[in-house]
């Protein structure tokens, strides 16, 4: 298993507008092709306060590849993107891959 972190950096005071659409549009569309939502996280503390982090579980780096191009081809998800891309600053991914011990495997 690998679990994708991605951090969205939003534009200034756009964090509940990002989650607000995520919440009603964005997950369950992510849902429908990801599979393993681990969860969803905004800023508390720290450098930006404007930030989003997403964990997803993939079996592999090939299935995460696949099911992302499936969720790419969705027409809804392109209509999504158009809401939200106009808020989004930066994107940083990375794979995880959970230790012998970790609770999520």
């Amino acid at each position: 298993m690998i679990v994708e972190e991605r951090i969205y950096t939003l534009q200034p005071g756009k964090v509940p507008e990002m989650v607000r659409l995520y919440g009603e549009e964005g997950l369950a569309l992510q849902q429908k092709y990801l599979g393993r939502f681990i969860g969803y996280f905004t800023a508390e503390s720290g450098g930006n306060l404007n930030q989003v982090v997403f964990l997803w579980g993939y079996d592999s780096a090939d299935d995460r590849e696949t099911r992302r191009a499936a969720l790419a081809k969705d027409p809804a998800w392109q209509a999504y993107l158009k809401k939200v891309l106009p808020i989004l600053v930066k994107q940083e991914n990375r794979l995880l891959k959970p230790t012998a011990f970790s609770p999520i495997r």
